[in-house]
């Protein structure tokens, strides 16, 4: 293959979006892959103070470096390495250390607001939308950030209420119109799994 086939699976907060990532992993013949989060493209917030970072609106389209990830797809897609920047959760802003991304033939972007961005839309091959039942989606994100990303459930439930919800209304929920596939109940739909494989391997095998 000339050309790396870019993935993109978007979704709500707590949609399955990466167990949708893992299960199609698992049924394409093909394990050159590689996995960019968008969540990896929060802005560096390093100049602010920690009370004004915890004040972002994590769910925003302005708070992600879509430029600098637009910039890293377009670089793996011709086949260039990438250093991929790690954010901290707790501390609100990117780390100093970056991970070295390496060109595959399969990259899979994923991220709640990937299908929101026209030039994001137009590098992916194939655009997935994750459409998972609101209550579902909640309970995941309190269980995830509670656990990972060391969060109080009122904080948890406050920040749902005034940015998520409303973030999820307005950007998220709309993009689903640009998907080519819409996988309801995620990683559970085997159907669905099965068919976006047998395309991807036939891509693959061109």
């Amino acid at each position: 293959m000339d050309k790396p086939i870019l993935i993109g699976i978007t979704g709500g907060t707590g949609s399955g979006k990466s167990t949708v990532s893992r299960e199609i992993l698992k049924s394409i013949h093909h394990k050159n892959v590689a996995i960019i989060e968008q969540d990896s493209y929060y802005k560096n917030q390093s100049h602010l103070t920690f009370e004004e970072r915890t004040k972002t609106n994590y769910d925003h389209p302005f708070a992600f470096d879509n430029v600098l990830l637009i910039q890293h797809l377009k670089d793996l897609l011709n086949n260039k390495p990438i250093e991929k920047p790690i954010y901290d959760f707790e501390k609100h802003t990117r780390k100093v250390e970056t991970i070295t991304v390496y060109p595959k033939d399969i990259i899979i972007l994923e991220g709640i607001l990937i299908l929101n961005d026209e030039e994001i839309r137009n590098l992916c091959d194939i655009k997935i939308f994750v459409d998972t039942d609101s209550d579902v989606r909640v309970i995941r994100r309190i269980e995830r950030d509670i656990k990972e990303r060391g969060r109080t459930l009122d904080s948890v439930i406050e920040q749902y209420m005034t940015t998520v919800r409303p973030a999820h209304l307005q950007f998220v929920e709309p993009s689903k119109k640009y998907a080519d596939i819409i996988i309801p109940e995620g990683g559970y739909n085997k159907v669905a799994i099965d068919i976006i494989a047998t395309k991807i391997n036939s891509i693959l095998e061109k």
